[in-house]
C-alpha cells in the first residue's frame, strides 16, 4: 500500500457464477489490488456470485430487472444501490444487461467491462462462438470502459488466447475465462495507479 495510488471503491454487477468477481476478491484479500468491493449487485437471485460475495463478507443485493417496467427504472435502482454503498467505479463481471445512458451518466468514465474477445472483433453475445465461426487463429479478452455502444468503449487492457484446432465454444470459453481473471485485476491495478490521491 502507500505511494500515490488511491483505493478503488468498487461496485460489481453480476448475473452468474462470479468467477471474475472471485478474482477481484482474491486480489484484494491478497494485497495485490488496492481496492474495496463496496457492494455486489445481481439481477438474478440465487446465483453463485452472491455466495462468493457473502463468503468474502461483502454486502450484496438482488435487483431483478423483471420487477421494473423500463430499463431506465431498473438502472435508476442500480445507480441508487451503488452510490448508496459508496461505489465510485463499477465493474461489470459477467453482467448480462446493456446499461442505459442514464446509468453511464451517473458514473462517467467509471464503468468497466470484461469481454471475451479482442475487441473490436466479435462484440456482443457469444463472442467465442463468433470467433470459431470466423476461423480466427487468435482471440482473447478485453477490459474496456463502457460507452453507449455495445462493447465499443476505450480499451484498457487486452490479452490474446490462441484458438486450437480442436476447440469448441466450451473449451475456448474456459481458456479465455482463465485469462480474464488476471487481466481484469491487472486492468484495475492500472486504474488504481492512474487515480489522483485524495
Amino acid at each position: 500500500r502507500g505511494g500515490l495510488t488511491a483505493v478503488l471503491e468498487l461496485g460489481v454487477l453480476v448475473s452468474g457464477s462470479g468467477t471474475n468477481l472471485q478474482a477481484i476478491l482474491d486480489a484484494v484479500a491478497g494485497g495485490e489490488l488496492d481496492a474495496r468491493v463496496r457492494i455486489v449487485v445481481s439481477n438474478k437471485p440465487g446465483v453463485l456470485a452472491l455466495e462468493r460475495a457473502e463468503r468474502a463478507g461483502v454486502p450484496s443485493l438482488v435487483i431483478r430487472h423483471q420487477d421494473f417496467g423500463t430499463r431506465e427504472d431498473f438502472d435508476h435502482e442500480l445507480v441508487s444501490a451503488l452510490q448508496g454503498a459508496g461505489a465510485r467505479l463499477v465493474v461489470l463481471a459477467g453482467f448480462m444487461r446493456v446499461l442505459t445512458p442514464g446509468f453511464l451518466r451517473a458514473f462517467p468514465g467509471r464503468v468497466v467491462n470484461i469481454h471475451p474477445s479482442l475487441l473490436p472483433s466479435f462484440p456482443g453475445v457469444r463472442a467465442q462462438a463468433q470467433a470459431l465461426a470466423h476461423g480466427v487463429k487468435v482471440t482473447g479478452c478485453t477490459v474496456h470502459f463502457v460507452d453507449e455502444g455495445v462493447d465499443t468503449g476505450p480499451i484498457i487492457a487486452q490479452r490474446a488466447v490462441p484458438v486450437l484446432d480442436a476447440d469448441t465454444a466450451t473449451t475456448l470459453t474456459t481458456r479465455i475465462l482463465e485469462q480474464e481473471h488476471s487481466l481484469l485485476v491487472e486492468a484495475l491495478r492500472r486504474l488504481a495507479a492512474r487515480q489522483e490521491p485524495g
